[in-house]
């Protein structure tokens, strides 16, 4: 806490934001005057949090918290200490872990889950090394639902109609937000790297440098953010939606991944410029656990749109060399970079939650043995779609995947899926125009 007071006292913070990621990957928490929050020297906020849906809803099935609706210690995680740049005030923001009474982290929150995790990598002596990749569109403003999302008008005056991928000049349209965006980036030490025009209209791509994966759960996490607020200073919206338009491709978080020994080596490397068998067998585990781990990585109604309809999306679960097609693709590099990019998550997939369950799938793969299939060399958009088409099939292989659950945490897994299911079900109770549309006079 001494830290957090001294930086505080060196940058004259008046407030500070608590932040703390709920299953949705919003932030959560309480504003405080900066006084309060180094005086009480933590906060408390009720354990149910977690399991509010993004509706405002609560699941009918809520056994798996207190009926009490007790309150969990939260305490700053220094680390994450940081400026909010856009505040009208200096302002800090850091985000927070929470415990129980008893010291103990509190199982249902997507950090502790993500913590849980790099616990079992940990013991085995190993450090995951992850890079995000993460996709968004700009739109313009849409105050009224009913409405379909459009592009939205650049410096020259007009929108995108056509694809721009990797264009240069179409990023630039849109210069005043990203250089609003990379200076709040700067200021709060988020390590961007490249920016790059995606297939969509106002489509974008932004990478983060490789890292720790709790680190660049936060950095995503707190980008989010950033980039909305950038946006809407300029009268714009950026939005996460794994689907927003309906002829434009969806926008993904591909997680590349590898993992290091205790002498920092990368154990995926294998001989001669080969693959190991802790790489085949991550592999394999990623593979079997996928139908469940997409109740993460597609988290939403909106998500499989963008699976089973979306342009550049994965459509099954096999694997290859360079090869965009498939759902785990392993890029050409040197042995010390050998990895594996995950193109299973969705823009929407909330960043803890995603990286905890790849890197849960791929642990049990290692753990456990599994084989994986042989590498594909042709299209994987010519094989048989094999993935789960809505969230509830992925709620179903979740709750039969006992493995995964004691890997994630069975209390978490319970919550999550009484919050999905929720969501599933409210979603389920809407009239669409397309049905007023067409059945409306015509059934």
């Amino acid at each position: 806490m001494e830290r957090i007071r001294a930086w505080m006292g060196e940058n004259r913070i008046t407030e500070v934001e608590c932040l703390i990621p709920d299953f949705t990957g919003n932030a959560r928490g309480k504003i405080l005057p900066a006084e309060k929050f180094l005086r009480d020297r933590g906060m408390r906020l009720p354990e149910n949090i977690f399991i509010q849906t993004v509706t405002g809803d609560w699941p009918e099935d809520d056994e798996m918290v207190d009926p009490i609706e007790r309150d969990m210690v939260l305490v700053p995680d220094v680390n994450t200490l940081r400026f909010v740049p856009w505040g009208a005030e200096p302002t800090g923001q850091v985000i927070h872990d929470c415990y129980n009474p008893d010291g103990s982290l509190v199982d249902i929150a997507p950090r502790s889950v993500l913590r849980r995790v790099l616990n079992l990598y940990k013991e085995q002596g190993w450090t995951p090394v992850v890079a995000p990749e993460l996709e968004f569109f700009l739109v313009q403003k849409n105050v009224d639902w009913d409405y379909p999302l459009e592009p939205p008008v650049g410096r020259n005056g007009r929108p995108e109609t056509a694809r721009q991928s990797f264009s240069i000049d179409a990023v630039n349209e849109f210069d005043p937000i990203f250089e609003e965006m990379y200076d709040f980036c700067e200021a709060q030490g988020l390590e961007v790297d490249t920016l790059v025009h995606e297939q969509g209209a106002a489509q974008m791509e932004l990478n983060f440098l490789h890292g720790d994966a709790m680190d660049l759960a936060d950095q995503v996490f707190l980008f989010k953010r950033t980039m909305r607020e950038a946006a809407l200073r300029h009268d714009v919206y950026a939005t996460f939606m794994a689907k927003p338009m309906e002829e434009e491709p969806g926008s993904s978080m591909h997680i590349h991944q590898s993992v290091l020994d205790r002498e920092g080596n990368n154990i995926f490397a294998g001989q001669n410029g080969g693959f190991s068998t802790a790489f085949h067998r991550y592999i394999g585990g990623i593979q079997k656990h996928t139908k469940a781990a997409l109740a993460f990585q597609a988290p939403n109604v909106n998500s499989y749109r963008r699976l089973a309809f979306g342009d550049s999306a994965p459509t099954s679960m096999h694997w290859g060399v360079d090869n965009r097609t498939v759902g785990l693709r392993v890029p050409h590099c040197d042995a010390p970079n050998t990895r594996v990019e995950n193109r299973f998550a969705g823009a929407d997939a909330n960043p803890y939650l995603a990286m905890a369950v790849t890197l849960a799938c791929g642990y049990l793969g290692m753990m456990k043995g599994y084989e994986c299939s042989d590498p594909l060399t042709t299209s994987a958009y010519d094989q048989p779609f094999s993935l789960t088409r809505t969230l509830e099939e992925s709620l179903q292989a979740l709750e039969q995947d006992s493995d995964l659950a004691e890997v994630l945490g069975e209390r978490f897994v319970r919550a999550y899926v009484a919050v999905k299911r929720k969501e599933y079900e409210t979603y389920s109770k809407v009239i669409s125009s397309w049905e007023r549309e067409f059945l409306l006079l015509n059934v």
